[in-house]
């Protein structure tokens, strides 16, 4: 079992790529908030800045820290783990992401590897090095983040989709291999959330057109999906859960896709 209160004196450790920004900053904040040290890995500068003076600011009320890092440059990954104290790791949230809404047609090779570079490969990347810190520490839990992309075929996401597709079925393998090793692993997939990423994808149009396709009839808000990864992080409530994925949509994956084109 983690526990994740302090009243045994043990904090335990998460590690959250995109930490910095979207649904990886309310990862942190919500973690920080239940007694979670969390280290917030982010490649983005500014970002990673407000979060530090927020930690400043914090007053004891979240223990949270920022670090800039290229998840799928392996060299300074494995340099991370290997200065970090990985015996109280208990959590990895993979939310670092990149994506952009093309036309399959128009979509470049560049373009698809880039995204499959980070998407993919870096949460592959991070996993496995922390799983292997994780097995030797008395085990935790894996919470990447996939998308509805991922569960259904949306027009314009022929690059985002395929790399999110790959993390569902690299969960379910990771699941698999670990379960008896004391680490489980998880898949969230957001629907339509309000993040820095969604507003650069999706125009009035394509925002009119999911709204229509969520029966909730809203976007949701990182703190949504920042719950549920909480629930998939703690042993004590979800002991018997791997292999999964839990769509935070609002009903989106149940009512079908929406498409970005007009014709």
């Amino acid at each position: 079992m983690i526990s994740n209160s302090s009243a045994s004196g043990f904090r335990p450790l998460a590690f959250v790529t995109g930490g910095a920004s979207g649904i990886g900053l309310a990862v942190t904040r919500h973690l920080a908030s239940l007694g979670w040290e969390v280290i917030a890995a982010d490649m983005n500068e500014e970002a990673l800045r407000r979060l530090q003076l927020e930690a400043d600011s914090a007053q004891g009320s979240g223990l949270f820290r920022g670090l800039k890092l290229d998840i799928s440059d392996e060299t300074s990954v494995k340099a991370v783990f290997e200065s970090m104290d990985c015996s109280r790791l208990r959590g990895v949230v993979n939310s670092a992401g990149i994506g952009q809404s093309v036309p399959f047609l128009e979509t470049g090779l560049d373009l698809l590897r880039r995204t499959i570079e980070v998407n993919l490969i870096g949460t592959f990347l991070v996993s496995q090095i922390a799983a292997r810190a994780m097995v030797e520490s008395g085990g935790g839990s894996i919470v990447n983040i996939s998308s509805g992309s991922a569960l259904r075929g949306n027009a314009g996401r022929a690059a985002y989709g395929a790399s999110k597709g790959g993390v569902e079925v690299l969960t379910k393998v990771m699941s698999v291999e670990l379960a008896k090793r004391g680490v489980r692993v998880n898949t969230v997939a957001p629907g339509p959330i309000e993040t820095p990423l969604v507003l650069s994808m999706h125009s009035a149009e394509d925002r009119s057109r999911a709204l229509r396709s969520v029966p909730q009839g809203r976007y949701g808000r990182a703190e949504d999906v920042a719950k549920a990864v909480a629930f998939l992080l703690d042993g004590d409530q979800s002991a018997y859960i791997t292999g999964c994925t839990l769509a935070v949509d609002g009903g989106f994956a149940s009512a079908g896709s929406f498409n970005i084109t007009s014709d």
